[in-house]
């Protein structure tokens, strides 16, 4: 709670006028909050936890074969039967959803401050769907470019995974920066 103790009419006019001019550019309280966000919505993906704390839906394993195969692709990881080494095994078996080779979702988390508000998100094109998810088909028909038909976009249903949101740790500091920022002195 922000509290203000006053002496005297020329200092109420000092602080409603110092008040009056704050609010009048908040910018510096929402970049300050822009990057905190921007921290604990990176933070969310080393958790693979959603901003209400709930775990992710885990990779479907035409996912985590197909990241296997783009990732391990020198005969080095694998057995002569043709299954993963042990390091190789571990270190899919710790995939995280969301994580890909790149990072390029999480690495490009960002915000913009925009009036009186700010703005988390990422640029990536398909971030919104990880977000809210999609189902087989949602987006429509893709057509192959080098056989015959057409497959459903998304070919499969890809569970949501909210990573942008605010958990009650970042609702009490967004809290605490703005009653920082209000106080006189």
């Amino acid at each position: 709670m922000l509290q203000i103790q006053i002496s005297g009419a020329g200092q109420t006019l000092k602080v409603i006028t110092g008040l009056t001019e704050r609010l009048d550019d908040l910018s510096p309280a929402l970049k300050e909050i822009g990057e905190d966000m921007v921290e604990s919505t990176k933070r969310r993906f080393a958790t693979a936890t959603a901003p209400d704390g709930t775990p992710w839906k885990p990779n479907s394993p035409v996912t985590m074969a197909r990241y296997a195969s783009a990732v391990f692709k020198s005969p080095s990881h694998y057995k002569k039967d043709g299954t993963l080494r042990a390091a190789s095994a571990q270190k899919l078996a710790g995939k995280k959803p969301l994580t890909g080779e790149t990072r390029a979702l999480q690495t490009t988390i960002n915000y913009q401050v925009d009036g009186s508000a700010v703005r988390i998100g990422s640029p990536m094109i398909y971030a919104g769907v990880q977000q809210y998810g999609a189902k087989t088909g949602e987006f429509g028909m893709g057509a192959f470019k080098t056989r015959k038909g057409t497959f459903p976009i998304p070919w499969g249903d890809i569970p949501a995974r909210p990573f942008l949101g605010f958990s009650d740790t970042d609702q009490a500091a967004i809290l605490d920066t703005m009653l920082a920022y209000l106080k006189p002195g």
